[in-house]
């Protein structure tokens, strides 16, 4: 099973009117609910609009985005597909429930976070 990363930048719903928005949250949490009954939803969320906060790796903090990035998040659906046809399918979904366009892409598994996360699950 392989884990795929479906996102939309911030602002890609702008387009949808006010009140159009309870339709397209009605839509979106009907294609999530069958995520979850198909066993494919791992986690989820809207971004919210403010400034990021950059930490360097000597740990320095400085906000606002990155200079260098063009585009920002705005939220994103974590999903275990079979394949990546899968993958794109529930991005499909998912882009028609929120008019909006979703980036795809498959996600790096790390087998010892795995297995840290199996050995602390139990404290």
């Amino acid at each position: 099973m392989k884990r795929y990363l479906i996102s939309f930048e911030d602002g890609a719903m702008d387009h949808i009117p006010t009140e159009e928005m309870a339709d397209v949250d009605k839509a979106s949490h009907a294609v999530m609910e069958d995520a979850v009954k198909a066993g494919a939803y791992v986690f989820g969320i809207g971004v919210e609009r403010q400034r990021a906060s950059v930490v360097a790796a000597d740990g320095t903090v400085t906000d606002g985005p990155d200079p260098d990035a063009e585009r920002f998040l705005g939220g994103f659906v974590i999903v275990d597909a079979e394949t990546r046809e899968e993958g794109l399918a529930w991005a499909a979904r998912i882009a028609d429930a929120c008019r909006c366009p979703q980036e795809v892409r498959e996600l790096h598994y790390d087998p010892e976070t795995e297995k840290m996360l199996r050995r602390h699950q139990g404290d």
